[in-house]
């Protein structure tokens, strides 16, 4: 059980890691090299950027379990 926990917050730790070099900051990000000019004219564009933040707040949710039961089963 400890090694599945421990598995899921590695796997998710890297996910955020990923997710949030996506985001698109002040000066653009990461998140531009995938839409470039194109991306920018496109209406889909920001539904794209909520799915990112939805997905984002998911996977730190599952981070913050993982973490909170691994804490709880190693006590």
């Amino acid at each position: 059980m400890i090694t599945a926990f421990t598995v899921l917050l590695v796997l998710t730790s890297l996910l955020m890691i990923l997710l949030i070099l996506l985001h698109k900051g002040r000066g653009g990000g990461l998140s531009d090299m995938f839409g470039g000019v194109a991306g920018g004219s496109l209406a889909g564009s920001t539904v794209v950027e909520k799915n990112l933040d939805r997905l984002t707040v998911v996977v730190s949710l599952v981070f913050a379990f993982s973490t909170m039961l691994l804490s709880l089963r190693l006590t």
